[in-house]
């Protein structure tokens, strides 16, 4: 295979037309298999899934806290409004409004005076997650039928306990399908941090077309990554909406 792209090299340098299929395994060649170039995308890969990891750890958090706190607060009758919990909430208000009113881009490069860039790409792409992921779990605990809340509380159980033993379990079921696309985009989103410097996949795939001046077959390749990626996520989503129905019945 080597002997074969060296002799399609010399023919392209002495001005040789090469066939449709000469020149696809040329570029292939080039952009995968020459100097293990394949090792670059495994390592883009290994870091894509890392930031994936970190920034959906954060999202998770940052969203479930500042939906809590939301709902807590709406929840207040009147008259028994709690000014600590007001507080937090006008401030939980600030960061969604904030991050959902401002392009993920801006936010990176605010984010990027750091050096290590893979890991504020990491923390920029949780923090903006935890905005939208907290609207998905507030609306999905607001759903959740009042009446819940007054059975659990009848039965001598306190606000934490009857929202963590009661209304959160029904709220996951309700906002896992919307939860998942969310996921599914910060593992594209994930692409981003490469205008910062940030090691994931396409940065590799930008550093192999630098040297090779071709581009299709490197993006191709990205593409179908991330394409196998996110289909391997669906599966693992679509069983745990599966198993968590089996539990249901």
């Amino acid at each position: 295979m080597a002997a074969q792209y060296e002799l399609l090299k010399e023919l392209l340098n002495s001005g040789t037309k090469l066939s449709f299929g000469q020149e696809f395994f040329f570029k292939f060649y080039q952009a995968f298999i020459l100097k293990d170039r394949w090792t670059q995308y495994i390592n883009g890969v290994g870091t894509t899934l890392l930031v994936t990891a970190i920034a959906l750890a954060l999202g998770i958090v940052l969203g479930s806290v500042v939906a809590l706190v939301r709902v807590a607060h709406d929840q207040q009758r009147p008259g028994h409004k709690n000014p600590v919990l007001g507080f937090f909430n006008i401030i939980c208000e600030i960061y969604t409004t904030i991050i959902r009113g401002t392009p993920m881009m801006v936010q990176l490069l605010i984010m990027s005076p750091s050096r290590n860039f893979t890991v504020v790409g990491a923390l920029a792409l949780g923090i903006n997650s935890g905005a939208y992921v907290s609207e998905i779990i507030r609306g999905g605990l607001m759903a959740v039928d009042p009446g819940q809340m007054e059975a659990g509380r009848s039965l001598g159980l306190n606000y934490m306990t009857t929202m963590v033993v009661i209304i959160i379990p029904q709220a996951i079921r309700a906002v896992l399908p919307a939860l998942g696309n969310e996921f599914i985009v910060l593992l594209k989103d994930t692409s981003l941090i490469t205008v910062i410097g940030g090691k994931e996949l396409l940065y590799a795939a930008q550093g192999i077309m630098n040297r090779t001046y071709e581009a299709m077959f490197p993006l191709l390749g990205v593409a179908l990554i991330y394409l196998v990626l996110v289909m391997l996520f669906t599966r693992l989503l679509a069983k745990f909406e599966r198993r968590l129905a089996q539990s249901d019945r």
